[in-house]
């Protein structure tokens, strides 16, 4: 049976608010109340953050730190990377959602050979570049990576050669050339994009379930359209944005949305989700609790971790006992 292992990555550089590099220490701390021994049932590891290069100033206006963002991005392909190569599944705790690239990349290092699909439960279509985005914060810009797609013909902004030089070394982390194809792309809850995102979303058909096609057809049904759509890939990644949640109940992260999930909506999703045995990793992410009051978020969010981690257990069991 496949050990879980935890991948954690405090990095908040790509993030616009502050914060978010506390979203483990607060995953933590719900755990403590909940009476859980979750934290001590799993080996876990580190990947170096940099937020002490926070301090320094920021010379890279259409793509903030990026410099630092592509050195915290290697380390998490080295760690997701080993850790699947030992034989163990990687779940991946991560301060802002730029870090899900250096997962993907890492997942694609370790299967360069396999065809990755990826599930996307997040209130954002995160596939800006530093020539389309409106702030300059990478956290927007991940799949853009991973997809390879610098999207030209909506151009806003003209980056300096030293931050396309540092955007390039990045889309080709891990792995030369796209980690996956946009119709390998699965969005759920996506409700606040920007136009240069719904081109792309619109001129490569990227689905993406609304809320309201959530909440027509439920969880389960969701998750099955969802696998039925990827059934061409080998191997799935789910990233899972805490803003993918209402924002009652998700004031604890940098961009809450409204109208999205609940606690329960996710943690069944995530469920059927990560009952697919072509899920190689989960990641979690956008946990801010100095935003926050009382720890709602992430006492929120590690409901849905426990359910995740259940479901990828759950899987682990039924295939043993189907051999």
């Amino acid at each position: 049976m496949k050990k879980i292992k935890l991948i954690e990555v405090r990095s908040e550089l790509g993030a616009g608010t502050r914060g978010a590099s506390m979203g483990i220490e607060a995953l933590k701390v719900a755990c403590l109340d909940k009476g859980s021994d979750y934290f001590k049932r799993f080996n876990s590891v580190s990947v170096p953050d940099l937020n002490y290069t926070l301090f320094d100033k920021d010379v890279f206006p259409n793509a903030h730190r990026i410099d630092s963002i592509l050195t915290v991005q290697k380390n998490i392909v080295n760690a997701v990377e080993q850790t699947i190569g030992m034989g163990m599944f990687p779940l991946v705790l991560a301060g802002d959602h730029s870090n899900a690239h250096g997962t993907i990349a890492g997942v694609k290092a370790a299967y360069p050979d396999k065809t990755l699909g990826v599930i996307w439960i997040d209130a954002h279509a995160d596939i800006h570049s530093p020539y389309t985005s409106p702030s300059g914060n990478v956290h927007g810009m991940p799949l853009a990576m991973a997809l390879n797609i610098d999207n030209l013909e909506r151009q806003i902004n003209d980056p300096a050669q030293e931050t396309v030089f540092f955007w390039n070394s990045l889309k080709k982390l891990g792995y030369e050339g796209p980690k996956l194809k946009p119709e390998h792309l699965v969005y759920i809850v996506v409700r606040d994009t920007e136009e240069p995102e719904d081109y792309l979303m619109e001129k490569h058909g990227i689905k993406n379930f609304t809320y309201k096609e959530f909440a027509q057809k439920g969880a389960q049904k969701v998750a099955e359209e969802t696998l039925e759509r990827l059934r061409d890939c080998d191997i799935l990644y789910v990233s899972f944005d805490v803003d993918s949640l209402d924002s009652k109940f998700s004031k604890g992260t940098g961009t809450p949305v409204e109208v999205g999930l609940t606690v329960e909506e996710a943690q069944e999703l995530n469920f059927a989700l990560l009952q697919d045995p072509r899920v190689v990793c989960y990641e979690m992410t956008e946990i801010n609790p100095t935003l926050d009051t009382e720890n709602t978020m992430a006492e929120n969010a590690f409901e849905i971790l426990e359910t995740a981690t259940t479901a990828i257990l759950h899987r682990e069991l039924k295939s043993t006992t189907i051999h």
